[in-house]
């Protein structure tokens, strides 16, 4: 897969309100020196799908992205399919959580779980993911 040529050196945005609730966490936790790990894996109905852990180990190959001395750690496979999107934090009535935006989706699952960055067609079906 491919990303979108405008993309490929843009970094990655992780809002104030993402490393808010993440220093939140890791305070809760106590789990000092941590940091917010986002990664692809293959899975969901579109291809592809968003993971999220906490994480004491950051590697040389690493691509972080720091706010408000709260990192975002990357590897060198995800980074791939994420340059250019944006971590955030969302809080509206009907729930809260991190919010991925990213501009080298095609096409993802109406539930918002999964993605394709392909030029496959999947039409936003939703075939295993129980949305």
């Amino acid at each position: 897969m491919t990303l979108t040529e405008n993309n490929q050196n843009q970094p990655i945005t992780f809002t104030q309100p993402a490393a808010e609730a993440v220093r939140t966490v890791l305070a809760q936790k106590n789990m000092p020196g941590y940091a917010l790990r986002l990664f692809i894996s293959g899975g969901g109905c579109s291809g592809y799908q968003y993971g999220l852990a906490l994480d004491g180990n950051v590697r040389a190959e690493d691509t972080i992205t720091e706010t408000n001395g709260v990192r975002l750690v990357i590897d060198e496979v995800s980074i791939k399919y994420l340059k250019g999107a944006t971590v955030d934090y969302v809080e509206d009535l009907a729930s809260s959580g991190f919010k991925i935006t990213n501009p080298n989706v095609i096409s993802s699952c109406n539930c918002g779980q999964s993605f394709d960055s392909s030029e496959a067609d999947n039409s936003g079906s939703c075939s295993g993911c129980g949305c």
